[in-house]
């Protein structure tokens, strides 16, 4: 993938110069200094009592790691773009840094496409994928050269108009759904049989009516898929995409020629939430995929993939400021400033979403002490805002700090505005030496800023007048 050089400052100081060690140890010692050092430099304190930290050194990490993976079971020269998809950390200078490591950009909304565009992501290293495509993202998307992957008939009729109108250098494909069933979280399974995405290919006719589909539109040249995420274990994974090569293969044997050019795998591998270890890795799975799917593999096709948690989840920490420390019911609880409004998921579904916890002191030291059952819970006003409930901690006093880890990836940068909480500070972190420096990728939101998106400006008498 080709990029320009950036010249955005921001960008430059998010990078670091040199990575170190990449083990879990290694990603916990980093983890640790920099907790510390976002106390004792005031990223975190009284003033701003929560903050998302990003792990620099690891996320360029992992990127390396993503494209070596794919490199080592692909022919040189084999077309391969790895597009993260932005939704998990939809942050422009997440993007940038990213797009800097080789990394192109999967969007699902015009602000999504907006966001990579800003990072300066370029048209041919972007897809576009969304279930509720409007004509006018369509036509952008078209006009400006991005891959789009159609998710159903009659979106796809919507193409075939535009592209009878307006020539376009898009390639163009279609998502299919191969129908393999769900992982341990239903919400999350894209690949069920009622799935609400692409082409259900087990459906009565459905496999019939893509092959037809693409022999009617000699511009239809892809194929996308994406059956896995949190909960799928890599061998459904694999099997969602021998489903969508066999599908290429048909296709193109009935086109007498090759057709479908690319495979768009989608993403999904699942993260390891109970420890520091990375596992599933990239590696293993494209191992995987090459034993299973060699032909998809061998250089015939382009590859497209589209992994968003697998790349940044492990490389966040969720850093909080504990403002009080009461108990009820015999139980301890530790009243923090993370909560529902960072931790979204966590809080609504903690049995899909647990997080581990770790507890530092006062001067951001990890704390020691007996393990105390404790409830670690959030700043907004209903009972559920938890963290984690009676979960075993040193027990947590006033002005301690609690963080909550592998929040890199749907978590801090997706912020819900309960009780108009403000979109906490994130911060990118780099080591040097002894020497933790820190860049914002994000800035905290202001009062007047909260006061602005919700209608506090210039027209906030309109509705009196209506």
């Amino acid at each position: 993938m080709a990029h320009d050089e950036d010249d955005d400052q921001q960008t430059q100081d998010l990078r670091t110069d040199t990575a170190p060690g990449t083990t879990a140890a290694d990603s916990a010692a980093r983890r640790d200094q920099a907790v510390r050092a976002a106390v004792e430099q005031g990223v975190v304190g009284p003033g701003a009592p929560v903050a998302g930290l990003l792990d620099i050194a690891g996320i360029r990490a992992s990127a390396a790691a993503l494209r070596a993976a794919f490199e080592a079971v692909t022919p040189p020269g084999t077309p391969v773009l790895h597009a993260f998809a932005v939704k998990a950390t939809p942050l422009v200078p997440v993007l940038r840094l990213l797009r800097a490591a080789g990394i192109g950009a999967e969007v699902a909304s015009p602000g999504e496409l907006a966001l990579a565009r800003a990072a300066g992501i370029a048209p041919a290293d972007t897809v576009l994928d969304s279930p509720a495509k409007t004509p006018a993202e369509l036509r952008q998307a078209l006009a400006l050269g991005i891959a789009v992957n159609a998710d159903n008939p009659q979106e796809l009729a919507r193409v075939d108009a535009l592209v009878q109108s307006a020539p376009t250098a898009s390639p163009v494909g279609l998502r299919v759904n191969p129908q393999i069933g769900g992982g341990a979280i239903g919400a999350l399974s894209t690949a069920t049989a009622t799935s609400k995405f692409g082409v259900p290919l087990l459906d009565e006719g459905a496999r019939e009516w893509v092959i037809q589909a693409f022999l009617d539109r000699p511009w239809l040249t892809r194929l996308h898929a994406h059956s896995g995420s949190q909960g799928m274990p890599l061998e459904m994974m694999a099997r969602g995409v021998e489903a969508t090569y066999e599908l290429a293969e048909a296709i193109n044997g009935r086109a007498g020629r090759r057709q479908v050019d690319t495979i768009d795998i989608g993403g999904g591998l699942p993260v390891n939430f109970g420890s520091d270890e990375e596992s599933p890795t990239h590696a293993q799975y494209a191992r995987r995929l090459k034993a299973r799917v060699p032909g998809l593999l061998d250089g015939r096709y382009g590859l497209v993939t589209e992994f968003g948690r697998s790349l940044l989840a492990k490389h966040g920490t969720l850093l909080a400021r504990v403002e009080y420390a009461k108990e009820a019911g015999g139980r301890p609880i530790a009243v923090t400033h993370a909560g529902v409004q960072v931790a979204t998921r966590t809080v609504y579904a903690p049995l899909s979403w647990p997080l581990r916890i770790a507890a530092y002191d006062a001067q951001g030291r990890p704390r020691s002490g007996p393990a105390v059952g404790q409830d670690i819970a959030g700043p907004a006003c209903f009972a559920g805002d938890l963290l984690a409930e009676n979960r075993p901690l040193p027990l947590l006093e006033p002005g301690d700090h609690i963080a909550a880890l592998d929040t890199g990836a749907y978590y801090f940068a997706q912020h819900y505005s309960y009780n108009s909480l403000a979109r906490p500070g994130i911060y990118g972190f780099s080591l040097h030496g002894d020497d933790v420096r820190f860049a914002a990728a994000r800035e905290p939101q202001t009062l007047d800023e909260i006061v602005a998106e919700s209608g506090g400006g210039s027209e906030r008498d309109a509705l009196r007048y209506l």
